[in-house]
């Protein structure tokens, strides 16, 4: 298993500055946001694909700070119910997907996306409750009329161009936000879907990781190192649906924070041997959210934390006292 960094928290920076503080911290591999929420700060793919000098020099930029490339990050709503917005994601995620490769990169992180609740929807509508039944209806339409046609598409698209894991980051607000409806998307779709496993919005939801790791067992395409901590106050007054901006720490019902700083290190450990036992050894991507902590002191501090934790070596073949 390899430390990585979801690169887009140095947006600000030029890739050059970011792949030098990644280095020098001791991280040689990272996720790079390539359209979408994540943005091209660092990579255009439209850009890259066009001209074949940016391409090497963005290729000569790694190779000079020893850092590879695990993954594209393209997170989006390509099923928006907004036509314009649909296609801009759309062709963010086809962007990336011709990118990877190109660069040799196998992996693709994004959104399922949510569409509205009909063809004249103007938002997107996130179903959570079957009651009354028009909203299981909305379900119904979303999913058979939307997503898995949707997908179908784009899987053949990408294992069409040698991307053969799709690894959707459940999140709510979109179709795909538990391991469920994960699991529910990939059998209808192919094995091109995959998640990637972010638990900072499992623990706010009320699942266990390591309880969704082993349901996902085979199915787990990348993860994400990013932790939550839920306010044990708040949540007793109006529980986990918080609508509350995100700054609004002090009242909010959680917050995302740096790893170690939600839970601790006993159970990132549980965490991450899990995700051994349950035959994942890819990469831990660090990513920042915690709006406590700066940037360079979170990232800091979850690689320090960090590095005790991630099992590097090779999986034993035999145990030493067999």
């Amino acid at each position: 298993m390899k430390l990585s960094v979801l690169a887009n928290l140095y947006g600000a920076k030029s890739l050059d500055e970011t792949l030098s503080i990644l280095s020098s911290l001791g991280v040689h591999t990272a996720e790079i946001g390539a359209g979408g929420y994540p943005g091209k700060a660092h990579c255009n793919p439209a850009e890259l694909l066009a001209d074949e000098k940016k391409y090497d020099e963005f290729v000569s930029t790694f190779k000079k700070y020893d850092v590879e490339i695990c993954a594209l990050a393209c997170h989006g709503n390509p099923l928006h119910p907004d036509a314009a917005t649909a296609k801009m994601y759309d062709e963010d995620f086809r962007n990336a997907i011709l990118l990877a490769e190109k660069l040799g990169v196998d992996t693709i992180i994004g959104f399922s996306g949510c569409p509205g609740d009909s063809e004249g929807s103007k938002y997107p509508n996130w179903v959570t409750c079957p009651w009354p039944e028009d909203f299981l209806a909305i379900l119904d339409w979303q999913w058979n009329e939307k997503l898995i046609p949707y997908w179908k598409d784009m899987a053949k698209f990408a294992l069409d161009h040698k991307v053969n894991h799709i690894a959707f980051e459940m999140h709510p607000g979109f179709c795909v936000y538990n391991p469920e409806t994960l699991l529910k998307l990939r059998a209808a779709v192919g094995d091109v879907i995959g998640a990637n496993f972010d638990p900072s919005h499992l623990i706010w939801q009320g699942m266990d990781p390591v309880a969704a790791i082993r349901e996902l067992k085979g199915a787990i395409y990348h993860v994400h190192a990013k932790d939550t901590k839920i306010d044990k106050y708040n949540t007793a007054k109006n529980g986990v649906l918080d609508t509350k901006h995100y700054g609004d720490e002090l009242n909010r019902a959680w917050v995302f924070r740096t790893v170690g700083y939600g839970n601790n290190e006993t159970y990132w450990r549980d965490l991450v041997s899990n995700l051994r036992l349950c035959g994942y050894d890819k990469v831990l991507s660090i990513e920042h959210e915690d709006s406590v902590m700066s940037i360079d002191e979170g990232l800091r501090k979850a690689v320090n934390f960090l590095k005790d934790i991630v099992i590097y070596e090779e999986k034993p073949t035999t145990m030493s006292w067999a």
